[in-house]
């Protein structure tokens, strides 16, 4: 199967194109993860870009974007395939009804075929003909028991099922897990990925994501709105704001009319970056003695 990337610069390019601002070692990642044909696991606090990369990688290629979203007591038949038993239990009777001379081992056979089966996203990936881009999001929701469903995938991209054998992919999946890393993931897992950490974006970056995600606002205040939330997230809060909830802020400044950010626009419009009342107090707090703000303010 021919590589799907020539170069790291073309990777960090090509994500440009569809609105994701990747760094050196973003792009250097997903370089990788085709060349050696290995899975990547996507760290980092919530917010921060992990889905997204998946979603921009898969609309870069062309490729077709699976998602398998974790959840406590995500199980096999929601994973990887169940079998359709209603569908079964009709066979059976009908058979039966219209030939009793068949055994058990033919009929087990018929039912337990291609026919019978439901594909879940694992599966779905693993049979897709056309190229799959596979996310399998948040996957620290999941138990560690749990994890043991992904190893097969992870490491030989087939799956096994008792009643029809070994099922190999048709294709390569790009594949990211992404984990907001609430619980210590298992080494067996670690190992079959590639391994990339992505934090909230320095002042420089998140500026310039501003600016690409909302298109229509001046470029001083996307300046302002960057330099603001950093200084927010320098607060020990119980969650800081994501890129997602300063994209949010940025469209409702936006749409206010408000073209300089000053502490009582803050103020009123915290709760777009906040969500628990300890942050925001800490965060009005802030604003009342930042200087700038207030010198904004006085204007």
């Amino acid at each position: 199967m021919p590589f799907r990337f020539q170069e790291v610069d073309k990777v960090k390019d090509d994500l440009r194109t569809v609105d994701y601002l990747a760094d050196d070692g973003i792009a250097g990642i997903v370089y990788l993860a085709d060349r050696l044909q290995k899975p990547i696991l996507v760290e980092g606090p919530a917010g921060t870009g992990k889905t997204q990369l998946a979603k921009s990688v898969a609309e870069m290629t062309g490729s077709r974007l699976i998602r398998l979203q974790c959840y406590e007591g995500l199980d096999e038949s929601k994973a990887l395939y169940e079998w359709n038993y209603k569908k079964q239990l009709l066979r059976i009777q009908a058979e039966r009804n219209t030939d009793e001379s068949n055994s058990w081992d033919e009929l087990e056979d018929d039912i337990f075929s291609d026919e019978f089966l439901l594909t879940r996203p694992l599966l779905e990936a693993i049979r897709s003909e056309d190229p799959v881009v596979l996310l399998i999001d948040e996957v620290d929701r999941v138990e560690i028991e749990t994890e043991a469903l992904l190893l097969e995938i992870l490491s030989d991209y087939q799956v096994s099922i008792p009643e029809l054998g070994t099922i190999e992919a048709k294709q390569i999946p790009l594949v990211f897990l992404t984990s907001n890393n609430t619980r210590e993931l298992s080494e067996a897992l670690k190992r079959r990925c590639l391994f990339l950490h992505i934090d909230y974006p320095d002042l420089e970056r998140e500026r310039e994501i501003i600016l690409t995600k909302v298109p229509d606002i001046e470029a001083n205040l996307g300046d302002q709105i960057a330099r603001v939330v950093r200084t927010v997230r320098q607060l020990e809060l119980k969650k800081a704001p994501s890129v997602s909830e300063t994209l949010d802020w940025a469209r409702t400044l936006l749409h206010l009319g408000v073209e300089h950010v000053d502490a009582q626009t803050a103020t009123e419009t915290v709760g777009i970056l906040l969500k628990y009342r300890s942050d925001i107090d800490k965060a009005v707090k802030e604003f009342s003695t930042d200087e700038e703000l207030n010198s904004s303010e006085s204007d």
